[in-house]
C-alpha cells in the first residue's frame, strides 16, 4: 500500500514534469496519476477496494463561482486580489474544531504565516496558510465542502 507521503511525492513529480499519466503496481496495490491539464486524477486500488478514486477532480458547484465572478466584477481591485487555493483534494474546515470560531472570516487581517483553515486528506489535518500579508475580503467555500486541488478558497487584498 501506498502511503500519504509517497503519493504527494509522486504527485509533485508527476506535476513537474511532462509526463501526462504515471501507473505504479507495488505489493497487490496500484496507483494511477494522470495530469489532464492543471489537475491530477489518482486511483489507488488494493485486493480489497477496487478502483476506489484517492484524489479526484470534481467539478465546483456552479453557483459559488458565479456568485463570485459577479462579487469580483463589481469590484474595481478585483485584479489586485491574491487568490488563496487548495493545495490538495480534501474536506475544507473553517475552524480547528465544530465548537472552536473560524480561523479567519471576511474582514480579518492575516499575515504570511496566518492559519486561515484546514483541508482534511486521508485523515490528516493540513493548516492552509494565507501566503500574503492583506485582509480577507471573500470566503469562496464553506464549511465541510469537498475542495479539489487548486480550487480557489480566500480572496486576499493585500497590504
Amino acid at each position: 500500500m501506498f502511503n500519504l507521503s509517497e503519493i504527494k511525492e509522486l504527485i509533485k513529480m508527476v506535476d513537474e514534469s511532462t509526463i501526462q499519466e504515471l501507473e505504479i503496481k507495488n505489493e497487490g496495490s496500484k496507483l494511477f496519476i494522470r495530469k489532464p491539464g492543471k489537475s491530477e486524477t489518482v486511483y489507488v486500488s488494493t485486493p480489497a477496494v477496487q478502483q476506489q478514486p484517492l484524489i479526484a477532480s470534481q467539478p465546483a458547484p456552479q453557483a459559488p463561482q458565479e456568485a463570485a465572478a459577479a462579487t469580483s466584477a463589481a469590484r474595481p481591485d478585483a485584479a489586485n486580489l491574491h487568490t488563496i487555493v487548495s493545495p490538495m483534494v480534501g474536506t475544507f474546515y473553517k475552524a480547528p474544531s465544530p465548537e472552536a470560531a473560524p480561523y479567519v472570516q471576511v474582514g480579518s487581517s492575516v499575515q504570511e504565516d496566518t492559519t486561515v483553515c484546514i483541508v482534511e486528506a486521508m485523515k490528516l489535518m493540513n493548516e492552509i496558510t494565507a501566503e500574503v500579508t492583506g485582509e480577507i475580503v471573500e470566503v469562496l467555500v464553506e464549511n465541510g465542502q469537498l475542495v479539489e486541488f487548486g480550487q480557489p478558497l480566500f480572496k486576499v487584498k493585500p497590504n
